[in-house]
């Protein structure tokens, strides 16, 4: 019972994740909460649901499709929200236009869908493996995968290519890196286009996991997503990755052996325990600005 608890919780934390670290990547770079990320979520499932049952295709091309798609929509997002605003107004103007954004995209997709769940169809056999003390399902198994090498893919990206430079930078200090010649709106562009790929993925692999998806499914995974991305240490994208499956282990633990009905309670309820312990987060770094 423990082991296979803590497979579900690594399996739904490993979404939480994917979705955080769009927040933490962000928030590293414009100090923005983005509180729509969990509406390109959202619109992640229904695109790849669109792929698999309309167009037919595989669910791995079915997910690339649905990374691209809200690539796209994650920089529409940013150029036509969120730029204009960027330091011609305050931090607030910027996170009232997110929460508008949010709503506005989880209404588009209920005018277009309904607001009834919608299940994903069978695209694949599920498979059961006995390792040990665990039974691992296919469906798991490459939801594992799959998180785990986006992650790595990303972490190896920040640190070793010259736009993973560039964003350590821009989140250094914008205005020096803007003065350095780097071209910060298509840097910040192009972190939006990466969390909302990320996101997307997340989207997809939930929809099969759960097997259903509905327009406001993003609202709460997007909350629990941004707590889990304070937990880790905003910012920080191995806090952000630590922070998920954390957060998708307490969960599931909660659930299983406390009630169902704690089961969104316990994301908030870490999130304030971490405010009052540690604001920083896990792997978060103390910032002390000058007077």
């Amino acid at each position: 019972m423990f082991w296979e608890q803590l497979l579900n919780g690594l399996t739904l934390g490993s979404t939480y994740a994917l979705i955080a670290l769009g927040y933490t990547m962000v928030y590293g770079i414009i100090q923005l909460i983005n509180f729509a990320h969990g509406e390109i979520y959202m619109f992640g499932a229904f695109v790849g649901l669109f792929l698999v049952s309309v167009a037919g295709v595989n669910i791995f091309i079915a997910l690339l499709g649905a990374m691209a798609f809200c690539m796209v929509l994650g920089m529409l997002v940013e150029k036509v929200a969120y730029r204009p605003l960027r330091g011609k107004s305050t931090r607030l103007s910027a996170l009232i236009s997110a929460i508008g954004v949010s709503i506005f995209l989880s209404t588009l997709m209920a005018l277009i869908r309904g607001t009834n769940t919608t299940r994903y169809p069978e695209v694949m056999q599920i498979h059961t493996y006995n390792l040990g003390l665990i039974e691992i399902s296919s469906l798991q198994l490459i939801i594992l995968l799959v998180s785990a090498f986006l992650m790595v893919g990303l972490q190896m990206m920040v640190q070793r290519t010259t736009i993973g430079k560039a964003m350590r930078a821009c989140s250094q200090d914008l205005e020096a890196s803007y003065l350095m010649g780097i071209n910060v709106n298509r840097v910040i562009s192009f972190t939006f286009a990466i969390g909302s790929a990320l996101a997307a993925a997340g989207g997809v692999m939930v929809g099969l996991y759960y097997n259903a998806v509905w327009p406001y499914m993003g609202m709460m995974a997007g909350l629990k997503a941004f707590a889990a991305a304070v937990l880790g240490g905003i910012g920080s994208i191995p806090g952000a990755m630590i922070g998920g499956v954390t957060l998708g282990v307490l969960e599931i633990f909660g659930v299983a052996y406390l009630s169902s009905s704690y089961k969104d309670a316990i994301a908030f309820a870490v999130l304030i325990l971490v405010l009052i312990i540690r604001p920083q987060g896990i792997m978060g770094q103390k910032i002390s600005k000058k007077v």
